[in-house]
């Protein structure tokens, strides 16, 4: 492992996290989740494994470190790899020539995988490969990504399907989706015990926790918030920049068939993760039914809604100054899937209708370095400078009684936490029609939630011109809000409160810990 942060041999971990670029390097509504999960259970002891994909683009610690957090861990998948495309590597010569019957049917074995991933029929992943010695000792990382046996294959595979492209950068491709493979495999090999792994994701960190399951014979608890392999193919497929180094957060390749082969590949370790779970739980039930029609068995596929600290919440109402502020606030990561550019569109054409309105963007800028430049240009070149703030991560509690109205123009959502948060002070909010969002604010639970009424506006995604108009007439007219934030209280008071999560996680975790065992 590359860093042992804390670790405190006396108690015992029983719940290992496994966190794919979130908590707690990276501030955000999983790590929210993650960090409420562990404050919110004080008698259950916790431990984390982060992986990300370069140590460099994480900057410390974003969250303390609760009493019952006994261990955590980081590691860099991207780290070990060089990505100097003319380094001795990449130099046939330095290719070891095995020509032994193992090596060809190691290669065999690898072809036929390779088959089932591009045909997507990986539901039921063959047994050996749920092995650690499958890694650790059959189809090593020297064989896989050095043997000539793998050079000749991916050879092949480029003359017949990328033999447009540069060659270096089909290697480079192919070899950098896989060899975290094999760093994860060494993560497994030196993982302390535990009782329960618990992943938020699919992807890395589902695949990690699958081998843990396999190998270390305990319950899986998978929990996503978005779906990770529709947001991972929406960001490789509105990508445009060829480039072997970049996170698998944000891969970006201008090549079609590229594109696909991370498509496949982040969709069967889906499906391995699926498969593996114990237990799948996802935050609303569109996203449910993502999940079984993906390969998760309907049978431990369940909903457990995100919920937040209503009584905290709720002390801000009193701190609210009378009249409805003319502030607009996107609070999230400033990167391409939360569709920033349109919320600055929006608040250009709002600002054009009503000069006192202004639009705030809260939330970390260190993601995307280039997006983030991006989005500051277009501020410039439309001259709202004076309307369009970039206030950078903000603590929500001083935010949320300045501003009229929380607003999300993502292109994809779970359920957002922030849209939660928002109700519980009494603002109301617009957003995308993306995720739970259309369930959080309109109601959809049941009937009663539904009869509660609209706590603010759905727009369509990438409409700067409807969503300025929703801006416009939320902070105009006063009756139109009050109604909205009357709602934003009634549901969240009585359908999202942590305590509810909290309890729902305390059962799932007693009868993991009862029931499941291997």
């Amino acid at each position: 492992m590359d860093s042992l942060i804390i670790e405190n041999k006396k108690k015992p971990i029983k719940v290992l996290f496994i966190c794919e670029g979130t908590f707690p390097y990276i501030r955000g509504g999983v790590s929210t989740w993650v960090y409420q999960i562990i404050k919110g259970l004080p008698e259950v002891n916790f431990g984390v494994v982060f992986m990300g994909a370069s140590r460099s683009d994480y900057k410390g610690l974003q969250y303390d470190i609760p009493e019952n957090l006994v261990y955590v861990s980081s590691s860099f998948l991207f780290d070990d790899i060089n990505f100097n495309k003319t380094d001795n590597y990449f130099n046939v010569k330095n290719y070891f020539a095995d020509k032994n019957k193992t090596a060809a049917e190691k290669l065999d074995y690898i072809e036929n995988l390779h088959a089932q991933f591009k045909a997507k029929n990986t539901a039921d992943f063959p047994e050996k490969i749920k092995s650690l010695d499958f890694y650790l000792n059959y189809i090593t990382d020297t064989f896989f990504l050095h043997s000539r046996q793998s050079w000749e294959f991916m050879k092949s595979e480029y003359s017949e399907y990328a033999y447009d492209l540069s060659f270096t950068n089909y290697f480079w491709t192919i070899r950098n989706i896989h060899a975290p493979i094999w760093k994860i495999a060494d993560i497994a090999s030196g993982t302390p015990s535990f009782e329960i792994v618990h992943s938020p994701s699919t992807g890395y960190a589902g695949f990690l926790a699958g081998i843990l399951k396999y190998n270390k014979k305990n319950p899986f608890i998978l929990t996503e918030h978005g779906i990770y392999i529709r947001e991972r193919k929406i960001d490789i497929l509105n990508s445009d920049i060829a480039s072997v180094k970049e996170s698998v957060m944000n891969t970006l390749f201008n090549a079609e068939h590229l594109k696909h082969v991370w498509i496949n590949f982040f969709e069967g370790i889906g499906r391995f993760c699926y498969g593996s779970a114990d237990k799948v739980l996802s935050l609303f039930s569109d996203a449910r039914d993502f999940q079984v029609n993906f390969g998760a068995d309907v049978g431990i596929a369940h909903v457990i809604p995100n919920g937040v600290d209503i009584k905290k919440l709720s002390a801000l109402l009193p701190v609210r100054k009378k009249g409805i502020p003319q502030i607009v606030a996107l609070i999230g990561r400033v990167v391409q899937i939360k569709d920033v550019k349109t919320f600055i569109k929006s608040i250009k054409l709002a600002v054009d209708r009503n000069n006192k309105i202004q639009g705030w963007i809260v939330g970390p800028e260190e993601e995307d370095v280039n997006y983030v430049k991006e989005c500051k240009d277009m501020v410039s070149m439309l001259g709202i400078e004076n309307s369009c703030l970039f206030l950078g991560f903000r603590n929500i509690y001083e935010i949320l009684p300045k501003i009229g109205l929380l607003t999300l123009t993502s292109i994809s959502e779970g359920m957002p936490l922030v849209v939660l948060e928002a109700f519980g002070a009494g603002v109301p909010a617009v957003c995308t029609d993306v995720g739970a969002c259309m369930q959080l604010i309109y109601g959809g639970l049941d009937e009663e939630d539904i009869e509660i009424g609209k706590a603010g506006e759905i727009v369509p995604i990438a409409n700067p011109q409807l969503i300025a108009k929703s801006y416009v007439e939320f902070l105009s007219d006063e009756q139109k809000w009050l109604n909205a934030q009357s709602a934003a209280l009634k549901r969240v008071n009585r359908y999202y409160s942590i305590e509810s999560m909290l309890e729902n996680y305390r059962n799932i975790y007693k009868e993991a810990s009862e029931k499941w065992q291997a």
